[in-house]
Parts: structure tokens; sequence; C-alpha cells
């Protein structure tokens, strides 16, 4: 009885547009061309041989490894500095989650200002006696790991907190009991406080894999894809620039499709050996 109003929303909400982009997907739609034809898998082949698209997937993945690596590992070390109780705990606990709550725009902005040539980094190092200071957003060699750290900056309060929840779950008991036996700090986490926040690394992990690899607003306020033609471009951004600025729907959507299957596996894929690993601990 109440399964039919949810399955009309996600039919409405979700089945169908992503029927509609695999759909024209396979049509060589143009905003410029009045008549559409249908042209198959074309765009498929034509983008999975294109070495732009393939450069623009590079990107992807790299932004997304890091994110999700730098992510995890910094924020489990701050949760482990910040499991205590006090105001100051809590206030630092507050500030390190400002930036989830802020939009990609405004944190986007703020890292620009921070990482362009002329920026606040560079400036201080000036001061500090470098005299050629790198170009973060300007220099291929840096310009992805820069992109990076500002969205792993971003997203590090989310992997904070919910690090904290699992901590928050972990019995203070069993790590009493095993410090009163003598294992050490190290033995501690690795035997108890570890294997007891494998569903905290499994919702962090999954989650941030998505974000990241449906990035948009950061790579277009701080580098608009670039330096160069596609620097740091990834897909996401490159469906807009392609659907938008090209012209061209069929192809953007046959991108679409394509990063949608690929976040689908991917994630599909990753879930299910985390959750093994639960169960295995």
């Amino acid at each position: 009885m109440f399964l039919a109003p949810t399955l009309v929303v996600f039919c409405a909400m979700v089945l169908v547009p992503i029927l509609w982009t695999l759909y024209v997907g396979t049509t060589d739609e143009r905003a410029t061309r009045p008549t559409t034809s249908f042209v198959g898998l074309d765009n498929f082949r034509f983008l999975l041989t294109n070495d732009d698209f393939l450069h623009t997937l590079r990107n992807t993945v790299v932004i997304t490894v890091i994110v999700v690596g730098v992510t995890n590992v910094a924020g489990l070390a701050i949760a482990l500095l910040l499991r205590r109780q006090g105001w100051l705990y809590s206030a630092l606990r507050s500030v390190f989650f400002t930036p989830v709550v802020l939009s990609a725009v405004v944190v986007s902005v703020i890292g620009r200002a921070i990482l362009v040539d002329e920026g606040l980094l560079n400036t201080l190092l000036i001061r500090a006696g470098v005299a050629d200071p790198p170009g973060w957003l300007s220099d291929p060699s840096y310009a992805i790991y820069s992109v990076s750290a500002i969205l792993s900056w971003q997203m590090l309060g989310f992997a904070i907190v919910v690090y904290l929840a699992g901590l928050a779950g972990v019995p203070m008991e069993l790590e009493e009991a095993a410090a009163i036996d003598g294992a050490g700090v190290w033995q501690r986490f690795r035997h108890i406080t570890w294997p007891l926040l494998a569903p905290a690394l499994t919702i962090n992990t999954v989650m941030l894999m998505i974000s990241a690899f449906k990035v948009y607003d950061q790579i277009a306020v701080l580098t608009n894809g670039g330096p160069g033609t596609n620097g740091t471009a990834t897909i996401a951004f490159d469906v807009v620039r392609t659907a938008f600025t090209q012209q061209r729907p069929g192809v953007a959507s046959a991108m679409a499709a394509i990063m949608l299957v690929i976040v689908a596996v991917a994630s599909t894929t990753t879930l299910r050996l985390l959750q093994r690993r639960e169960v295995d601990l």
C-alpha cells in the first residue's frame, strides 16, 4: 500500500533521469543541430579511445585515491586526539566540522585565496626566504595535489565525526583491561580500537569515494580544469563543459553514463569488501 508512492518518487527522481541519460548518450544530439540521430554505442567507443577523456578519468581517479586515503588517515588521527571530553575539545570538533557545512564554492574561494601565485601561502613562503615558491594551482606538477588537498580539508570534518561516533562505541573497559595486562598504546589500538572502527571505516571510505569522484564545483572555482586544457579536469567537470560549452549533450550524456557505471561498480565492490572485513573481524 505504501510502496506505490515511494516507487513513483524513485522512478521520477532516479530511474527516469538515468534511463534518459543513457538514451541521449546513444544519439548525436547537439544544441546547434535541429535533428538527432541514433548512433548506438559510437559515443562510448569514442570516449573510451579518446586521450582527453582518458586523461580526465585519470585525474578523477588520482583525486579520489588521494582524498579517500588522506581524509581517512587524518580524520582517524584527529578523532583519536579529540576523543576526550571538555569545552576545548568540543570547540575543536566544531572548528574541524565547519568546512563541511560551508558550500563547495565558499571553500574553494578560500582555498584559491591561499593557493594562487600571489596568495597567502606563497606570500608567507617569500617572507620566510623562499625566492621562487611553487605555483600551487598554475603548475601542472602541483595543481592536482592542491585541488585534492582542498577537497580533503572540506571532507575532513565528516570523517572525524564518523570516527568519533565509532570511538564512542569502543568499550573503555576493554582498553583499561588491556592496559592493566601490559598492552601498549599501539597494541590497544591495533587489537581493540581499530577492529571496532570497521563500520566507521566502511562509511567514510564509500562516502568519500562517491563525493570525490563526482567533484565539480571545486574544480570550476579553483582551476577551471587547468592548468592547460585538462590539467585538473574531472569527468563531472568535463560533462558540464561538453554539454554546455561545446553544446554536445549526446557525448556528455555518454560521459555521465560511464561515470555512473564506474561509481556504482567501485562503491559496491568497496562496500562489499569492507563489510566482509567487518564480519571477519
